[in-house]
């Protein structure tokens, strides 16, 4: 049996990441509410509690927009392979 190859372990590394990141999908869906709007309990009225939640929100967002773009840029689009 043959060893194998850096691009055998690059493709089974990236096959495993693929289907955890896949898995992690419905985590994010489900558990990804904002418990604010669902709580029984009032909203915090600390304002730095309520900003350290606003900042934590927007650097969630900041991480999903750049991961997109990423992708965006990492891909090449159908057709432009040949």
């Amino acid at each position: 049996m043959a060893a194998a190859s850096l691009s055998d372990w690059a493709a089974f590394l990236f096959l495993g990441l693929s289907i955890s990141a896949a898995g992690a999908v419905p985590v994010v869906a489900w558990v990804d509410a904002d418990y604010l709007l669902v709580a029984d309990w009032t909203p915090l009225t600390d304002p730095v509690l309520v900003e350290t939640a606003r900042l934590r929100d927007a650097l969630r967002d900041v991480g999903r927009d750049a991961a997109a773009l990423v992708i965006l840029l990492t891909t090449s689009p159908k057709g432009a392979l040949a």
